[in-house]
C-alpha cells in the first residue's frame, strides 16, 4: 500500500509483497524533492547485515521523481560484490519506495468492478477492451475485472499476428468461424461456445510500476494461480506468458499499454477444446511446437474441466469470488454509453477489413 503524499517532509510509508518472495517496506520523507530518512525493511534475508545500511544510503539523497530502475539501479551499484539479497531484490526495493511516493499502487489502492460473463459478438468483446482501457484511464471507470463470453465460433488474432500464417482458409470457412484481431499482442485463440474461459484486466499502469514485462504478467495473474489452486490445480507462468500446469499448457496471456496511463491484461484458458477442429482452423507449425517440448497441436490442449472435474460456470465464479475477496471488488455492468461506443468501433475499426488484414 500507498500513504497519501501530504506535502514535503511528510512521513511515507510503502508496502511490496515479491511474487513468491518476502514483503519489502520503506518508510521515508521528501525534503527539497529529495529522499532523506530512508529506511528500508521487511522479513526478507540479506547478507551480509551491513548491505542493509548500504541500501538506506544509496537512496537518501537521490531525487524523489527518479524512475523505479534508476533507483534499483543506484542500489546495486552501492551493495557490496558479495551481498546476497533472498526473497527480494533491488528492483523491488525500487518499487516499494515508489509506491510510498504514490507513483506506484497496490492492488488495494483501487476500488476494484468486476463484469460477470456476458454473450456478445466477438468482435464486440474485443472493441470492448480498448474501450474500457481508455475509461479506466480517463478516470471514468474503476480499475475492472471482465470475463468474456460469445455464441460463435471466433477466432481472435494477435495484433501483429498474420492472417494466413495464423488461419487454415479451408477450416475457416468450414466451420463458419468469425476471425477478429485484437489490440493486443500474443497469439491466435480458437473461441467455441463454452469451449474457454477469456478474462480482461483493466487497471492502472501504476499498478505494474516497476515491474518488467515479464513480472508484470505473473503479478497480474497472482489471484489466478491462487483460484486454480483452490480447485485443486497446481499452476505456474512459463515466460513470458503462458499458464502451465505439471500436465501441460492451460492458457496464455497478452497486454496492451495504452498513452493515457492504463493497460488491458488478457488471458484465454482452455476448458473443453476440441483440438481435432482447431488444427483444421490454425496452422500451428512445427518452429512454434518445438519450443513447447512436443509434436503435436493436440496435445498442448489441456481442458481444465479434465483437471479440476468442474463446470465452466463453477469455474468462473470460483475464480470471480477469489479476486472479490482479495481485492474487496463489487459486481458492475458494462453501461449503455461503453456498449454504444464499442459497436462504433466495430464498425469503424475491428469489424473492418482493413484492421483484419493490417499484418496480412
Amino acid at each position: 500500500m500507498a500513504s497519501e503524499l501530504h506535502g514535503e517532509n511528510s512521513e511515507l510509508h510503502g508496502e511490496y509483497k515479491v511474487h513468491g518472495g518476502k514483503l519489502v517496506v520503506v518508510d521515508c520523507r521528501v525534503i527539497d524533492e529529495t529522499l532523506a530518512d530512508v529506511h528500508v525493511s521487511g522479513d526478507f534475508f540479506l547478507e551480509p547485515d551491513e548491505a542493509l545500511d548500504d541500501i538506506n544510503a544509496a537512496l537518501n539523497g537521490l531525487p524523489a521523481n527518479l524512475s523505479a530502475d534508476a533507483l534499483a539501479n543506484a542500489i546495486t551499484a552501492a551493495l557490496p560484490p558479495e551481498a546476497v539479497l533472498f526473497g527480494f531484490s533491488a528492483q523491488a526495493v525500487a518499487i516499494t519506495l515508489r509506491r510510498a511516493l504514490t507513483k506506484a499502487t497496490s492492488w488495494l489502492d483501487h476500488e476494484w468492478d468486476v463484469i460477470a460473463p456476458t454473450i456478445l459478438p466477438t468482435a464486440l468483446n474485443v472493441a470492448l477492451d480498448e474501450v474500457l482501457t481508455e475509461e479506466v484511464g480517463a478516470g471514468r471507470r474503476n480499475p475492472t475485472l471482465r470475463f468474456w463470453d460469445w455464441d460463435e465460433p471466433s477466432v481472435v488474432i494477435g495484433s501483429f499476428q498474420s492472417v494466413r500464417n495464423e488461419l487454415e482458409p479451408a477450416g475457416v470457412e468450414k466451420y463458419g468461424i468469425k476471425v477478429v484481431r485484437r489490440v493486443s499482442g500474443g497469439g491466435a485463440m480458437f473461441m467455441e461456445a463454452g469451449n474457454c474461459i477469456t478474462y480482461s484486466l483493466y487497471v492502472p499502469q501504476t499498478l505494474v510500476d516497476g515491474l518488467n514485462f515479464e513480472d508484470s504478467y505473473k503479478f497480474l495473474d497472482a489471484w489466478v494461480l491462487a483460484a486454480l489452486e483452490s480447485m485443486g490445480i497446481e499452476a505456474f507462468y512459463v515466460p513470458l506468458n503462458d499458464i502451465a500446469t505439471g500436465k501441460g499448457k492451460i492458457g496464455g496471456a497478452a497486454q496492451k499499454r495504452l498513452s493515457n496511463g492504463a493497460m488491458v491484461h488478457h488471458v484465454t484458458m482452455s476448458y473443453d477444446i476440441d483440438a481435432d477442429k482447431m488444427v483444421q482452423v490454425l496452422r500451428i507449425g512445427k518452429e512454434k511446437l518445438s519450443d513447447k517440448g512436443t509434436r503435436s497441436a493436440k496435445k498442448r490442449v489441456d481442458p481444465l474441466r479434465r483437471q479440476s472435474g468442474m463446470s465452466r460456470q463453477e469455474i468462473l465464479e470460483r475464480m470471480a469470488a477469489t479476486f472479490s475477496a482479495r481485492y474487496d471488488a463489487r459486481p458492475a455492468l458494462l453501461t449503455e454509453a461503453e456498449l454504444a461506443e464499442a459497436a462504433r468501433r466495430v464498425e469503424s475499426k475491428f469489424g473492418t477489413d482493413e484492421w483484419l488484414n493490417r499484418v496480412p
